[in-house]
Formats: C-alpha cells, structure tokens, sequence
C-alpha cells in the first residue's frame, strides 16, 4: 500500500520518499493519540512559541 507524502521544503505532496527538489518528505497525518503521551507537554509549547512568533496569540 502507497502513502501520500508531504515534502520538507517545497510543501508539494507526492508517493515518493524523496520529493522532485530532492528534499525529504514526511507523512502529513498527526501522530496518533495516547492519553499516557509523554511529550505531549513539549509539543504543546512548541506549538505555543510558534503561534506566538506568528503573531497568533
């Protein structure tokens, strides 16, 4: 079974793990959820820092 992949750099999606720029590509789904998470902490304040250098909070 194939997957869709999103690419680091240019942002277009592809079935190849490498993009067509030659950069790496990620799955573009959430990580799937555990209530015992324990990094959720650190992703919630990642997440928090960048809305705030965007100008979002």
């Amino acid at each position: 079974m194939k997957h869709i992949f999103i690419c680091v750099k240019c942002g277009k999606y592809t079935m190849k793990e490498k993009c067509s720029c030659g950069n790496e590509t990620l799955m573009p789904r959430p990580l799937k959820y555990t209530p015992d998470d324990r990094l959720s902490a650190y992703r919630r304040k990642a997440k928090h820092e960048e809305y705030l250098k965007r100008g979002l909070i």
